[in-house]
């Protein structure tokens, strides 16, 4: 059996069913483990009052022994800053939202905690989600647990690093160019980016003006992503996008992989510069498709690369949401962020016009691309996980990134709206996950997890985690 600290979700309840432990002792030790770890990690930005988490875990275990346990029943958890929890901070990361106390819970949190799942506290994201670096001024720089000096991506790397670092086994995320899969790349977790409106959101995040920004699973296991997802998904009043309740179980379809599979798989969608040894894992894992009976055909070519015109409009969303704080709080702000939000000026009627026609080019690309094939893989991230404080890299190699660089192979497919998942494809010459993404025709979520579950069958990852970060 897994060590308690890194044993999947699932394995956690076979152990709290049985009876080899408790849920008093699984939140104990993860209150522990955030003590033990904070100091290196930096993984979460506030804990909720010890002794009311205790008193949950103790109500878990009755519950428990008189037979009326639920779904995640004892399962400790945190959440990531930027989603609410009734009574804490939400403070995004940021200085002017330091005293931002929810009033009640995000629609996530609220079934999580309905599931039984017990609050940890809360994790650690950059301001407002806005880099793929985990860190800001206000509670400074998460790390990796595979390599203290690397980042563990973002937006969502407090919860990447908590759960990979053994700190709590769930954590919620977010992800609106690549902020789940990122992370588990970058720190050999499985990341789903669901359909648009797969999980509700709360409606203080509906400012995401484009709409490309989902809440999804960021998880030790496949298993446990669709664990949570068949927990979290349907329709909430508060979010108008929401989508049905898809009718089946993710989790109990995951053995239902289809025969004989049209799988396409890019290198570079066209455009991206590719480190060698992580492009080299990411074939070699696409190749295991066909081990498992199904065609693989390397494509050429890709769609459009529309960074800029993305980053203007994440910078005029927030530009939005933002300035009636500026600018007499404009210095509290970090002070990158806050220069980029105030670009969203140039996002003039001439760029959207621009970004549009790009949306539609590459929601024509994807159109033709599934019209011929059932998935396409590439490999997650370009290159190794950045240093913890950064900066991103512009050139791999002598080649220089596209402007969206780090998020070149995910964030297409938060315009496009398709499901995609990062699955853990290997380890770099330094010793760091690569990530492999799984994209899938739109509202085929389950497909997504089928392919990713049947990978990791053939490929297990779990439950080989670095050991205990120590500085």
């Amino acid at each position: 059996m897994t060590a308690l600290s890194h044993a999947s979700v699932s394995e956690l309840i076979i152990q709290l069913e049985t009876g080899a432990v408790s849920a008093f002792e699984l939140v104990r030790s993860a209150l522990e483990r955030v003590e033990a770890t904070q100091a290196t990690l930096n993984t979460f930005t506030a804990i909720r009052d010890p002794e009311a988490t205790l008193a949950d875990a103790r109500r878990a275990d009755e519950r428990r022994a008189r037979g009326e346990a639920r779904p995640l029943e004892g399962i400790p958890f945190g959440v990531k800053d930027l989603e609410d929890v009734a009574g804490m901070v939400t403070s995004y990361g940021s200085v002017p939202f330091r005293d931002n106390v929810a009033e009640r819970d995000s629609p996530q949190v609220e079934r999580l905690r309905a599931a039984g799942a017990i609050l940890v506290g809360k994790t650690n994201t950059p301001e407002f989600g806005y880099t793929a670096l985990t860190k800001n001024v206000l509670f400074g720089t998460t790390r990796n647990p595979w390599d203290l000096e690397r980042t563990p991506g973002g937006s969502s790397g407090g919860s990447s690093a908590a759960i990979a670092g053994g700190v709590i086994p769930l954590a919620t995320a977010s992800d609106g160019g690549g902020s789940i899969r990122i992370p588990a790349s970058c720190t050999g977790l499985f990341g789903l980016k669901v359909s648009f409106g797969r999980v509700p959101k709360q409606a203080a995040t509906h400012w995401d003006i484009d709409q490309t920004a989902v809440l999804g699973p960021l998880t030790r296991t496949v298993e446990d992503a669709a664990r949570q997802l068949d927990l979290t998904c349907g329709p909430h009043p508060l979010d108008p996008f929401s989508l049905p309740a898809p009718g089946t179980s993710y989790r109990e379809t995951l053995h239902d992989l289809p025969d004989a599979l049209r799988i396409a798989w890019s290198p570079d969608l066209g455009y991206a510069a590719v480190q060698s040894d992580v492009g080299e894992a990411a074939e070699a894992a696409a190749r295991t498709f066909e081990r498992l009976g199904h065609s693989l055909t390397e494509i050429t070519g890709g769609p459009p690369e529309p960074g800029r015109d993305w980053g203007l409009l994440g910078a005029f969303s927030q530009l939005s949401k933002l300035h009636p704080k500026l600018p007499e709080q404009e210095e509290e702000f970090g002070r990158t962020f806050i220069r980029g939000v105030k670009a969203g000026t140039a996002f003039t009627h001439e760029r959207c016009g621009h970004y549009r026609e790009q949306r539609e080019s590459l929601n024509r690309w994807c159109a033709g691309l599934f019209d011929q094939f059932d998935l396409l893989l590439t490999p997650t991230l370009p290159y190794d996980p950045p240093p913890a404080g950064g900066p991103l890299l512009d050139t791999v190699e002598g080649r220089a990134q596209p402007p969206s660089n780090i998020g070149c192979f995910t964030m297409p497919f938060n315009l496009s709206l398709h499901p995609a998942a990062s699955v853990r494809a290997g380890l770099s010459k330094v010793g760091l996950p690569i990530g492999l993404q799984i994209v899938g025709p739109r509202h085929r979520d389950d497909l997504v997890l089928q392919a990713a579950y049947a990978f990791e069958r053939e490929r297990p990852w779990h439950p080989n985690w670095p050991a205990l970060p120590s500085r």
